[in-house]
């Protein structure tokens, strides 16, 4: 009798809407992939995807609030990469990283870019690292929260190529483009859907890609490696549940968010953004959560990064 309610049960899912957290501000990368792949998931539904904005402490909040909902699969939780690397900025997290959260998909990978206003007088990465080292201190990058991807890259720019600048952290990658906009810091490293926009629109000029290579979305601008060499990092972004969801059900979602993806018009919109559409296993999704603490712990650690 409970097998067969079970499957009934998944065949039916959804049957009221379904939410899902962003751990980020409005505008951002995350938020733009969550609302993306919320409208096309909602179509083959028929059910609402309501997105909900939680910032706060690197995405802590939406995830110490994702892991007290019921594993049934009506809350998600869009994350970046950035999920791995908060056990070693926030070493009294209120979750255990592993084992409270079920993963589903790895969702989409893009490039960081390093940005400046138009009118900046850096033109290149060389016009900024010039200027770091002979006035150490001088320069300031401002970035998406501690311990996110676009912190990191920051961080294995200056480590790397050998100066030294503060990060400013902010609560998502569009509060930090727009006190780049007003003056307010000299250059930022943002994820690409959060940037494209201002690129195309001439009120933002890119200086380097952090991809190893030049991005598809962008090539003509160089990649960070072809001035820093060794230099590569990307963000990811990723979909989970609580823990304790049941594999039938997450099978159920992980399948029909990769077919969102694999639809023209998802992989489109994607592209203006500057993200490349994945579409991975949950077992995926745990091997790379796994395999980026693994990479970034130490360099947090040498760094000395700590959560705001």
């Amino acid at each position: 009798m409970f097998a067969s309610s079970a499957a009934l049960a998944q065949a039916t899912f959804p049957v009221r809407p379904v939410h899902i957290f962003v751990p980020y501000a409005a505008g951002g990368g995350v938020d733009i992939l969550a609302r993306t792949l919320g409208d096309a998931v909602s179509k083959q539904w028929g059910q609402s995807v309501v997105v909900e904005n939680r910032p706060g402490a690197g995405g802590v909040v939406a995830s110490q609030a994702l892991t007290t909902s019921a594993p049934d699969g009506y809350t998600l939780m869009v994350v970046a990469s950035g999920h791995a690397t908060n056990p070693f900025l926030y070493p009294k997290l209120p979750y255990d990283t592993f084992k409270d959260f079920t993963p589903i998909s790895i969702l989409a990978s893009s490039p960081n870019i390093l940005v400046v206003r138009a009118d900046s007088p850096f033109k290149t990465l060389s016009d900024v690292i010039t200027q770091a080292k002979a006035k150490p201190g001088s320069l300031s990058y401002g970035q998406s929260g501690n311990g996110t991807s676009t912190h990191l890259a920051g961080e294995l720019l200056k480590k790397l190529a050998g100066f030294d600048m503060s990060a400013i952290p902010y609560k998502g990658g569009a509060p930090a483009i727009n006190d780049l906009l007003g003056g307010q810091i000299p250059m930022s490293f943002n994820n690409a859907p959060e940037a494209l926009g201002q690129l195309q629109a001439g009120t933002l000029r890119a200086l380097a890609v952090t991809t190893s290579k030049r991005s598809p979305f962008l090539p003509n601008v160089p990649a960070m490696s072809e001035t820093v060499p060794g230099y590569d990092t990307e963000v990811w972004w990723g979909l989970l549940g609580p823990a304790g969801m049941r594999p039938d059900l997450v099978a159920k979602i992980s399948r029909e968010f990769v077919a969102a993806l694999n639809t023209d018009p998802v992989k489109e919109k994607l592209a203006k953004f500057g993200a490349s559409p994945i579409g991975s296993t949950p077992q995926e999704l745990d091997a790379k959560i796994h395999a980026d603490y693994d990479k970034w712990g130490p360099i947090i650690k040498a760094a000395g990064m700590t959560a705001e």
